[in-house]
C-alpha cells in the first residue's frame, strides 16, 4: 500500500501520469520542465542536446554550469525535488556529494550540471553536437 496524496479536484493528471499521452510529449514536458527550472535556478550557460535517433541511451542532454560548488548541488536538489513532485519518479544521481560535475540520469533526459571549469576541462558538448569526420565516413561505408 502506498501513502500518496489523492489528486486534488482542479489538478489533471501530471504529465508522466497521463496515459493516453503519447511518450513523446512526455518527452517533452520533460524537457520543459528542467530548462524552466534550471532557468528559475539561475543556471549559466545551459545547453539542450536532442539526442533522438543519435543514440539509445537517451532522448535528450542537458548541459549547464553553476557559479560555485554551493550553486551547483543546490540546483541538482531543486532539480531531484521538481521531478519527484511533477512524478517523473527516482532519477539517479552520481557526484552529489562533491558538487564540481553532478549527473542527473531520468532515464529520457541526462542532465549535467558543472562548475565552469570543470565543464570546459570536460566539453562534452562538443561529443554530442558535433558529428566527428570518422563517424560520417564510417557510417557511410559498407562492410
Amino acid at each position: 500500500m502506498t501513502r500518496e496524496a489523492a489528486p486534488r479536484a482542479h489538478e489533471g493528471p501530471k504529465p508522466s501520469e497521463d496515459p493516453a499521452r503519447p511518450v513523446g510529449d512526455r518527452i517533452r514536458a520533460l524537457e520543459d520542465m528542467i530548462l524552466s527550472r534550471l532557468d528559475d535556478d539561475k543556471a549559466q550557460d545551459v545547453v539542450f542536446i536532442d539526442l533522438k535517433g543519435k543514440s539509445a541511451v537517451a532522448d535528450g542532454l542537458v548541459v549547464a554550469s553553476g557559479r560555485s560548488h554551493r550553486h551547483v548541488g543546490a540546483m541538482a536538489d531543486h532539480l531531484l525535488r521538481a521531478l519527484k513532485d511533477e512524478g517523473y519518479g527516482r532519477a539517479r544521481v552520481e557526484g552529489l556529494p562533491h558538487c564540481d560535475w553532478v549527473l542527473i540520469d531520468t532515464g529520457d533526459v541526462i542532465i549535467h550540471l558543472f562548475r565552469p571549469e570543470v565543464r570546459s576541462f570536460y566539453n562534452i558538448e562538443k561529443i554530442w553536437s558535433v558529428d566527428s569526420p570518422h563517424r560520417t565516413q564510417a557510417a557511410g561505408q559498407v562492410v
